[in-house]
């Protein structure tokens, strides 16, 4: 009854005179005003001023029962304002200290999303990315049965497309680049890294590519050598797709290697 009658005077207080009223409010030192008066801005859409208030009275109620649900609602509120870096980390402190809270579950799977939403495009670095697999992992392991756990495979499936996609696009700049030796590299890491990738294909065409560019522009000594490796991976494409349709061009640098390895048996 006396946190409802204090929640309608902080109604009042806020709607007339907002500016004022509310630092009459974080000036007052009064914890219980203040946490009522944050509960309120986050309702009426004013996340920043309701962080700084729940920030403030937070030593006031450590050690208290109420301590959990503000610090699960400072953490909440920066989510909800889009602070991601802020609330992941908060979140993931939440659930590390309050390991037996109802509220645990929401906060490591709110740590995780927050590691997710911060993840940018393939063409950038992508440590936010390998944040948040490891943010989802970390809650499918401390919460196997969760009913969350397809949404999580979900989240996991787009981030590891898009660190495959990452690897794959670094490879093929490699070529692009003519440095043919990096590109075969990256694009073999990229293969046992990600061996059920969607570009598993396209990545074991360029590697071909690759070899024989590297093997024609080496010098004499290297060329049966890296010919040979060359046609080791023709081997290999085919052997994976038979019919693919690289298979026409996988046949003619398999008849070029064969040429040029034909020249070095002849003298």
């Amino acid at each position: 009854m006396m946190r409802s009658c204090v929640y309608g005077v902080v109604v009042l207080l806020l709607t007339v005179g907002c500016k004022s009223q509310f630092e009459k409010v974080r000036l007052s030192k009064d914890p219980k005003l203040m946490y009522v008066t944050a509960d309120t801005l986050v309702i009426q859409g004013d996340l920043t001023k309701a962080i700084l208030l729940y920030e403030m009275i937070i030593p006031a109620y450590r050690g208290k029962v109420e301590a959990e649900k503000i610090n699960y609602k400072f953490a909440d509120t920066h989510f909800k304002n889009r602070n991601y870096i802020l609330s992941s980390h908060y979140f993931k402190t939440f659930a590390n200290t309050y390991t037996t809270s109802p509220m645990r579950e929401e906060a490591l799977y709110l740590s995780a999303l927050s590691e997710y939403y911060q993840a940018p495009k393939f063409k950038l670095d992508q440590t936010n990315s390998i944040a948040a697999i490891d943010a989802f992992q970390l809650f499918v392991n401390t919460f196997p049965d969760s009913e969350r756990i397809p949404e999580v495979n979900g989240y996991v499936d787009g981030l590891r497309k898009k660190l495959e996609q990452k690897a794959f696009e670094a490879g093929r700049l490699y070529y692009n680049l003519r440095n043919y030796n990096s590109a075969i590299q990256n694009l073999g890491n990229m293969l046992k890294e990600y061996p059920g990738s969607d570009y598993t294909e396209e990545a074991m065409f360029l590697m071909v590519k690759a070899y024989y560019e590297w093997a024609d522009r080496s010098t004499y000594a290297r060329q049966v050598e890296r010919f040979t490796a060359t046609m080791e991976q023709c081997k290999l494409f085919d052997k994976k797709y038979p019919s693919s349709e690289y298979t026409e061009d996988i046949d003619n640098y398999v008849n070029k290697c064969q040429t040029a390895l034909n020249r070095f048996e002849n003298g």
